[in-house]
């Protein structure tokens, strides 16, 4: 199971297959007016957004931040490829009214030509999500966990499910899931890979307490399977609301998106990140809300391992 916003419910049904397959050619869910760079795609985690638009945390209104997000990227020249939301859609406990206080975000995106795609963090429900979302979820080869692979033309995305209980902050993939991924990955090597789920490696970002687990308590098997499979070139993640760029020792990518919502630390950005998928590399351009941020507007060109 997945959840997957097209802009036509006819293109989703075709294009979605029992391995949780999403087949991008151009234009797929756009409208047929409209300009679509089928490189590009709109990365946004930690939306937080609460069943009360009008709700203030940590200083930041989600809802209006969101929809500040979604004003900015309907200004670019041309549609992106698509728009993913990379877990913490909801506030706190993935309640049925989060979920629909950010349906009519979605549908800005999707009335504009732009389809939308979800995974799953530790503060939201699958329960609740399903239910909110039932025309848009899709079937998944991985029971109990939202996951796919939307193939582009430079890359392959796979979409993965850290969520292991609402509302605590430790991660899991789970062996199911990492044995789908595996599989996945084998079936799908005639493109890099990029990982996106919620959830960071836990010893890719320092902690107050470092024997605490925060991020995926499967970590040393996800960089393992990162390793071993030499498609993989970058993982994508949220979850500690603060934007950097890093590697493993393999040179895969670690990309830790910026929150669309709050900041722990009010001295870095929030906002949303443009991805641009070449042959060799992905460039990473931040959006941030805060333009006199001193990383607001730079690029970074992730060059592949």
């Amino acid at each position: 199971m997945s959840f997957h916003f097209p802009v036509s419910r006819r293109d989703f049904v075709r294009s979605t297959v029992a391995s949780g397959v999403l087949a991008l050619t151009p234009g797929w869910g756009s409208c047929a007016e409209a300009d679509v760079d089928a490189d590009t795609w709109i990365l946004l985690s930690d939306t937080h957004i609460a069943a009360d638009r009008n709700l203030v945390a940590h200083d930041a209104n989600m809802s209006d931040n969101l929809k500040l997000a979604i004003d900015q990227l309907l200004e670019l020249p041309t549609n992106p490829a698509g728009v993913m939301i990379n877990g913490d859609c909801a506030y706190l406990k993935g309640l049925p009214e989060d979920y629909r206080t950010l349906a009519p975000h979605i549908e800005r995106l999707t009335t504009a030509g732009i389809p939308v795609h979800l995974t799953m963090g530790n503060h939201d429900d699958r329960g609740p999500a399903r239910a909110e979302f039932a025309d848009q979820f899709a079937a998944s080869p991985v029971e109990g966990k939202h996951v796919a692979v939307i193939q582009s033309e430079f890359a392959n995305w796979f979409l993965i499910d850290s969520l292991l209980e609402v509302n605590q902050v430790a991660g899991e993939i789970g062996e199911l899931q990492r044995k789908w991924l595996a599989k996945a990955l084998d079936e799908h090597q005639d493109k890099p890979a990029i990982v996106v789920g919620h959830h960071y490696l836990q010893n890719s970002i320092a902690t107050a307490n470092p024997k605490e687990v925060t991020g995926l308590k499967d970590t040393t098997e996800m960089i393992e399977l990162f390793h071993v499979k030499p498609q993989v070139k970058a993982f994508i993640f949220g979850h500690s609301h603060n934007w950097s760029l890093g590697k493993t020792s393999a040179s895969v990518h670690l990309v830790n998106l910026p929150p669309v919502a709050y900041l722990f630390d009010r001295s870095r950005p929030n906002g949303w990140v443009q991805a641009v998928v070449k042959p060799d590399r992905l460039e990473l351009t931040l959006h941030a809300f805060d333009k006199q941020h001193a990383e607001s507007g730079k690029t970074h060109a992730l060059e592949w391992r």
